[in-house]
């Protein structure tokens, strides 16, 4: 009997890793698959233990924990935190052990973002310059200082120095409710950070809202989509390892499509209007101090008047195919969950998360 591949996987609870989860679970091979899970709660443990996974307590801050937990794993997803260096640097740590106890480079499939790649356009323009992850040089020259950068140059050096296969997952906006079993059971959030985020500030000032005039735009992909290019990346490197693209050649920009920031307000004003929240659906400017009392800083609440422009190019050279295009369409969705989350909270429309966010990237 052949070993069985043992997978670490970093974000099981969360909304694109709970979704992973599920395929993993569900896959033709599964039963050859040790699915190891770190998570911070015996609750949430619990939970993932019933499901198949096999949890493990250890906090993302625990770096001897997690040392010790990738060095016993074939492959390892990370798609809790693309920002976290000392916990990059545990898990590349335990990679080396295990690349001098085999001789065999663990896999290291790294979720960065393409927040990379931004131009802080204020709503003003559309950016002109279109990423592609086939464009090594392009690639290459995103300066080190951008977002996500720090790590993803790390998780790259690891593939440089031979010890580790890395690739870097790179998705843009990620829309649409989760609905894995860990989301269904509570333990995991439904929903993602951009559209959410400006559902919340609309039903906050019965208005939906943009930054300046909303004609930047975004890349985007459903989450079962980008749960999806997991997936084929990883059948693809179990299939002929030495077919697929690594290191520099590893990137895999996630896109089905561009949307516009006001298109977006516009779908949210008129989930407003049928919630009878609002008569007018035309959403209005944020001004400075909403941006700053929702997202916890100015810099964090402009985030949504950013822009950039990426094709997924190599993704679908494996087989990748999206099937979600209508990102418009699952707006109504989004605010009315948003809308029966504050209800219960009497009300009130609860923006700690986002202003958390401004406290994560050190603007609060």
């Amino acid at each position: 009997m052949p070993s069985k591949t043992n997978i670490l996987l970093f974000g099981a609870s969360g909304y694109i890793g709970g979704t992973l989860l599920d395929r993993l679970l569900k896959h033709s091979k599964t039963s050859t698959f040790e699915i190891v899970t770190p998570v911070r709660s015996a609750e949430k443990a619990e939970v993932l233990r019933k499901l198949g996974a096999k949890p493990e307590i250890a906090a993302l801050s625990e770096y001897d924990k997690i040392e010790e937990l990738a060095s016993h794993a074939d492959v390892i997803f990370n798609l809790a935190n693309a920002d976290n260096v000392p916990q990059m640097n545990a898990i590349l740590k335990g990679i080396r052990k295990a690349h001098a106890a085999t001789g065999k480079p663990p896999v290291l499939i790294h979720t960065t973002g393409l927040g990379e790649v931004i131009e802080f356009a204020q709503g003003k323009y559309a950016a002109k310059t279109v990423y592609s992850d086939v464009d090594i040089e392009q690639i290459k020259s995103i300066p080190a200082a951008a977002l996500h950068r720090n790590v993803d140059l790390v998780v790259i050096g690891a593939d440089e120095e031979g010890y580790a296969r890395s690739y870097l997952i790179s998705p843009g906006i990620v829309y649409g409710l989760a609905t894995a079993p860990v989301h269904e059971a509570g333990i995991a959030k439904k929903f993602s950070i951009q559209i959410p985020g400006l559902a919340k500030a609309a039903l906050a000032r019965k208005r939906a809202g943009i930054v300046g005039p909303g004609k930047a735009v975004w890349p985007h992909a459903h989450v079962d989509d980008v749960a999806d290019i997991y997936v084929n990346l990883f059948d693809a490197i179990a299939k002929d390892p030495q077919s697929v693209g690594h290191g520099w050649e590893g990137y895999y920009f996630v896109e089905n499509g561009e949307v516009a920031w006001y298109d977006v307000g516009k779908a949210i004003g008129q989930a407003l209007v049928d919630l009878g929240i609002t008569k007018d659906a035309e959403p209005t400017p944020f001004a400075n101090e909403e941006l700053e009392n929702y997202w916890g800083s100015l810099a964090v609440g402009s985030f949504g008047g950013t822009t950039c422009r990426a094709k997924a190019e190599r993704a679908r050279t494996i087989g990748w195919k999206p099937k979600h295009a209508d990102i418009l369409g699952t707006i109504k969705d989004e605010v009315e969950l948003q809308w029966a989350v504050a209800q219960k909270n009497g009300g009130e429309v609860d923006f700690t998360f986002e202003r958390g966010l401004a406290k994560l990237f050190g603007f609060a």
